[in-house]
């Protein structure tokens, strides 16, 4: 999501927060004049990007409209909880919104969103990556504009891949790394947390095997199938199941997030990793603070998330932010205006820079000052070039949280018998037959 617990905010170190997010509070207490309307932006917690492209698009708005932010809470899951409630009490504050891709279809289905006008979706998608497009969608519709995107690198020590022999200029697959891990007796960074990560991984496992969690995202929850029970739903199963047995993630994985398989990895027996691309930022950060060595820094590599078949190109997973406007907003056209300054490229790449975060435009990347930050950014352009949002369905809450309770701890799954029993296990939620 987002910034999730499986679309995670992770930019700049945690120090910054404070700051920004009084700077956010400052601005959401500034008054226009009398006479220029206010949109109110519900942001999720950044570095004080959002805040400071509100005050930024309001000065360039010329006294058009002047925008303040409201703070969401930090978790996807609240945030989540606090839109939906909002907008079906059609709370007319909704002007713009920070949304997390999984909650696109939630929100859209019952008419929770304003439409986005043809005109505001041609110029604001012209450029957009492709797998940030599609969290952006619902029925085949732009229902949101896609504002920064998110997704997930393989990271690793180039220690443990020349003492592996593996080419990392070449695809490599689970089964290359795990067996890397092993036979250097290595551990092996994943979220293994009962949490939005563990849809996230599982989701990237079945799409990088050309196969959706989900046959048809859009039917009704009495028709739902999940192809779970399948030769992919037990190999993404087995992949998982097989870190966890054999100890691969180490005696915490249990309650590792995305911060904790990044110290995992950082340390002595790290030695690859999947996750976002705050851990260049975090780790930089540590090493000019004297936590870490220069020569941890110098030891890590990227590259494209890991294959599951050696024939079949990865699809990582998909996170970010894109930016709705609620239906019942009285200032729908200003705020699609306000949108359209917001997630101007150029915009992008100094929200990049500055916040950690991912642009969705392609040609975003092509500002040459992002080397220095983001020597990665190319990998990260093409890896959003090929990304798969998680099941695009208004029943994504049920089916995630479902996810997330069968394939934990993963020491406990098994290829041959958790994927039926979580195929078993969400439709009997979805109709009623059991409770989460």
């Amino acid at each position: 999501m987002g910034g999730s617990v499986g679309t995670p905010h992770r930019g700049r170190p945690a120090r910054v927060v404070g700051a920004a997010l009084a700077a956010g509070i400052l601005l959401s207490g500034c008054s226009g004049g009398e006479d220029v309307p206010v949109l109110t932006w519900y942001i999720n917690p950044d570095d004080g990007g959002q805040a400071t492209l509100a005050q930024q698009c309001t000065d360039e708005a010329e006294g058009a409209y002047e925008i303040q932010t409201s703070l969401l809470p930090a978790d996807a899951p609240s945030q989540r909880e606090q839109l939906a409630r909002r907008l079906a009490a059609n709370d007319a504050s909704l002007d713009i919104m920070s949304l997390d891709p999984p909650f696109i279809p939630e929100l859209a289905e019952p008419g929770f969103l304003a439409p986005v006008p043809d005109d505001v979706a041609e110029r604001t998608t012209e450029d957009t990556l492709e797998g940030a497009l599609a969290g952006a969608m619902w029925n085949e519709e732009l229902v949101a504009v896609p504002f920064w995107a998110n997704t997930q690198l393989l990271w690793y020590r180039e220690s443990v891949t020349e003492a592996a022999g593996l080419n990392m200029d070449e695809p490599v697959t689970w089964d290359q790394i795990i067996e890397a891990a092993m036979e250097q007796d290595k551990l092996l960074g994943v979220q293994g947390t009962r949490a939005e990560s563990m849809t996230v991984w599982l989701n990237a496992l079945v799409e990088s095997q050309d196969t959706s969690i989900l046959v048809d995202p859009e039917a009704r929850a009495v028709d739902l199938e999940t192809n779970f029970d399948t030769a992919e739903g037990e190999k993404a199963a087995e992949i998982i199941g097989t870190i966890g047995t054999e100890g691969l993630a180490g005696p915490g994985v249990a309650s590792m997030d995305e911060n904790q398989s990044m110290l995992l990895f950082q340390g002595d027996n790290g030695s690859f990793m999947v996750n976002w691309p705050f851990v260049w930022a975090a780790t930089k950060a540590a090493v000019e603070e004297g936590v870490l060595e220069q020569d941890l820094l110098e030891d890590i590599g990227w590259s494209q998330y890991p294959r599951v078949d050696e024939d079949t190109a990865s699809a990582p997973p998909l996170g970010g932010i894109n930016l709705g406007v609620g239906a019942d907003s009285e200032n729908q056209d200003l705020a699609f205006d306000a949108i359209e300054c917001i997630v101007q490229p150029e915009n992008q790449t100094e929200y990049f820079i500055t916040n950690g975060n991912p642009p969705s435009s392609e040609s975003a990347y092509e500002d040459e000052t992002l080397e220095e930050d983001y020597p990665m950014a190319d990998a990260i352009r093409e890896a959003l070039a090929n990304a798969a949002p998680r099941p695009q369905t208004p029943f994504y809450n049920e089916i995630s949280t479902a996810i997330q309770q069968e394939f934990t701890p993963i020491s406990g799954v098994r290829g041959d018998s958790t994927p039926a029993e979580t195929d078993s296990f969400i439709l009997e939620v979805l109709r009623g037959e059991r409770l989460l």
